[in-house]
């Protein structure tokens, strides 16, 4: 009976951080796209990373978002579509502060 309600009020023992699915990539101008959807209550939610190589080190600009997906597919076109969003109003200074990683 507690486990019902543990279950009910969202206290199950499981992990409470949504499990990472795998990761896709996509070429856009001089970045690489990565979409990192990320499972979570049978739904995925929209998460990747932006990158940038700067001679050896690779800067990196992550996102997550609140939108939520049941079809990991259409996770994946949607956290492209975020993607180049991002990099396209930030532009340059999506990187210009030369840290290796953050969000965005």
């Amino acid at each position: 009976m507690a486990s019902f309600f543990s279950k009910l009020f969202g206290r199950s023992g499981g992990s409470a951080t949504p499990a990472k699915v795998a990761e896709e990539t996509e070429a856009y101008n001089d970045l690489t796209l990565v979409a990192a959807p990320m499972a979570e209550g049978g739904q995925y939610r929209l998460a990747g990373r932006i990158e940038k190589r700067d001679g050896e080190r690779v800067l990196t600009r992550s996102f997550i978002r609140a939108d939520l997906f049941s079809s990991r597919d259409d996770t994946v076109a949607s956290t492209f579509r975020k993607a180049k969003q991002i990099a396209d109003q930030h532009g340059a200074s999506l990187f210009s502060d030369g840290v290796e990683s953050r969000q965005v």
